[in-house]
């Protein structure tokens, strides 16, 4: 891509046009052709798929990350344009009859791997586009489906856009360190200073500052985020999914969604939670009594709150295990993390990295590297990065594939492009991003996406890197987490930024000992968001407001009144709608994964190599439970998900 840096809105309008005529060019040829094969119906199908990854890429991703806001909002157009485009194609009764015909004959029958796959899965989505519904139910079906695409875009979008703040002097941030505090705007109206929602603002204030009212105001702006338009948006698309499920005869649109995943059923979903909740709460209560001891200590009163349980988890963390999350982020300077993963996963996965100097883009602070094999030097793929916030930005940490790895039609192969996305603490003149430790585990769990998709080696572009079940493709983001509380491989990179001084091994030891502390509470907020998400989709006319707070139940804390976190719940429009529950699922299968590392050595390059060949080479060309089978050896289990929990089994 070579015109990131001058880029405009007509441009973006311009180039969306041009792909979707290049897209339509080919179709009209694929449904045009004679004698079916799969070279005339099928390839063409993944061709076009190429074709709108490359115009997402060149100009819809703009509006996650380019610094102009009409720039933004074109690319944002440009997204709702390709996706109703790729809506579109799968409600045509053209491409459906050519599909059934290829379908219907001798060379199909014959198909194998990824190539069967391909037709089958494409089968499903015609099925699933309503293609044997009556003509009025789909073109009712395809109408609210592409309403769907711009709520999604539009539910981000404002999202993305909005600004809140709390304005403190220098004595209201007592509890947080000068690096913090200088680094922090000045209003020009009030000369007060202003903390943002933004993560690099939010989670260290929450984490360390004393003023619990200050906690309060802020947690409650961030938990206020676009509710009004937001939870218009919400109520619509809920709305519309549960009538296209019910179009399809299904009860609910998890139950619809789900076909596509792992779990196939919102059943098996409830019975995952239902294992883990109750020995969770048990642990959680524990949690939340200890948190409530120190909050009465503090303050007299005794009813944990939402602004109250990260500010105590960090202060447990000096007090009993002697970890200073700041003092910790010291020997965590962004570059320095980035060369010792680059290290780590070079050793493991026979893969170098080479940072490219002279590139387009869309803003200074992106960096760009390409990947190569260890022993051919062959180049397997570029990966953007773009670390730190700025206004209108994509707000969360996220990785974007870009260009998709694919078999070309000259027998070539097109290595694939992605960008990794996050809002890590920008650097000052005085020193540079220092990463808490949450945020190096935030960093090697997108490197695990990236990674997915670099190393992927699929034929077609329908199975490429990421594309995989929505509820397996965060195990290979999750897995990565587990080398950052490992003290052999943390002792590796991390230095103190000033001294240069390895980290010492007593607080690596105390870091680690630490990984447990109020783990239940953590898992059940983070059940908390898939049970909202799977209510929500669970049938007709849900009641927000009940499950909203039904949900909060599940966290032991208390609601807090006037917020409406689903209104900035951006999983819920972005992809993993009733899917949310993947991350825990996932994170189950990553520790299943690895186990095997830890049976065989946790930096054994052998082991390493086999997850590089049977997990992200294969990307989305077998289902999960496949994948996971042929690099364990065995059936997939929760029993290291249990045991790290601490729920199952001994440490």
């Amino acid at each position: 891509m070579e015109h990131y840096s001058t880029i405009t809105a007509d441009q973006i309008e311009e180039g969306t046009g041009r792909a979707i005529a290049a897209a339509e060019g080919i179709l009209e040829k694929l449904v045009d052709q004679e004698e079916r094969t799969f070279e005339n119906t099928m390839r063409p199908l993944d061709r076009i798929a190429d074709v709108l990854s490359h115009a997402f890429a060149d100009f819809a991703f703009m509006g996650y990350v380019h610094p102009d806001k009409e720039v933004r909002s074109a690319g944002k157009d440009s997204e709702e344009k390709l996706e109703k485009f790729g809506v579109e194609i799968v409600f045509r009764d053209d491409l459906n009859r050519a599909v059934q015909e290829y379908a219907s004959t001798a060379d199909a029958d014959s198909l194998e791997g990824e190539k069967a796959r391909f037709l089958e899965f494409t089968l499903r989505d015609l099925r699933r586009a309503g293609h044997g519904l009556g003509p009025e139910t789909r073109a009712e079906v395809k109408a609210k489906t592409e309403r769907l695409v711009e709520l999604g875009v539009r539910f981000q979008q404002n999202i993305d856009e909005w600004e809140a703040w709390i304005l403190a002097t220098r004595e209201d941030l007592e509890g947080l360190p000068e690096s913090f505090i200088e680094s922090l705007e000045i209003d020009e109206e009030t000369g007060k200073l202003k903390v943002t929602i933004e993560y690099p603002h939010l989670i260290p204030f929450q984490e360390n500052a004393k003023r619990r009212d200050l906690r309060e105001e802020l947690r409650f702006k961030f938990n206020t985020v676009a509710i009004e338009e937001n939870r218009k948006i919400l109520e619509e698309a809920i709305r519309l999914r549960q009538e296209i499920a019910e179009a399809f005869g299904r009860e609910s649109w998890a139950e619809h969604r789900l076909e596509e995943r792992m779990a196939k059923t919102p059943q098996r979903v409830a019975s995952f939670y239902q294992e883990l909740e109750a020995p969770l709460t048990e642990k959680g209560k524990e949690e939340v009594a200890a948190v409530a001891s120190l909050l009465e200590e503090d303050t007299g009163q005794d009813a944990v709150q939402v602004w109250d349980w990260a500010y105590y988890d960090t202060q447990q963390r000096k007090n009993d295990y002697g970890v200073d999350n700041f003092e910790v982020a010291k020997y965590f300077p962004l570059g320095q993390v980035l060369e010792g993963m680059f290290d780590l996963t070079s050793e493991m996965f026979g893969i170098g990295f080479a940072e490219i100097e002279d590139f387009d883009t869309w803003h200074p602070d992106v960096q760009l590297f390409a990947i190569e094999d260890a022993d051919t030097g062959e180049e397997l793929g570029r990966f953007y990065l773009d670390l730190f916030p700025r206004e209108g930005k994509y707000g969360h940490a996220a990785e974007f594939p870009l260009i998709p790895g694919r078999r070309l039609e000259d027998g070539s192969y097109q290595t694939p492009v992605c960008a990794m996305v996050a809002n890590f603490t920008k650097p000052t003149a005085k020193a540079p991003s220092l990463l808490q430790h949450s945020e190096v585990e935030t960093l090697f769990h997108e490197f695990g996406h990236v990674l997915h998709q670099n190393l992927g080696r699929t034929e077609l572009a329908r199975f490429s890197g990421t594309n995989t079940e929505r509820d397996f493709v965060e195990a290979p983001s999750q897995i990565m987490q587990h080398w950052t509380w490992r003290a052999d491989v943390l002792r590796r990179f991390a230095r103190h930024y000033e001294t240069g001084d390895p980290i010492p091994e007593e607080l690596v030891s105390q870091l680690v000992a630490a990984r447990k502390l109020n783990k239940a509470m953590w898992q059940l907020r983070q059940m908390q968001f898939g049970w909202w998400d799977q209510q929500m989709h669970g049938g007709p006319d849900p009641d927000l407001d009940e499950i909203y707070a039904k949900g909060v139940e599940i966290s032991l804390l208390p609601i807090h009144d006037g917020t409406f976190p689903l209104a900035s719940f951006g999983h819920l429009m972005g992809g993993y709608d009733a899917s949310y529950y993947g991350y825990m699922w996932a994170e189950a299968f990553g520790d299943d994964m690895f186990s095997r590392f830890e049976e065989e050595g946790v930096t054994n390059p052998e082991v390493g190599m086999a997850y590089r060949r049977e997990i992200l080479e294969k990307g989305g060309s077998l289902d999960g439970d496949e994948l996971l089978r042929r690099f364990l050896g065995r059936e997939p289990d929760n029993k290291a998900f249990l045991k790290k929990l601490g729920i199952s089994g001994t440490d």
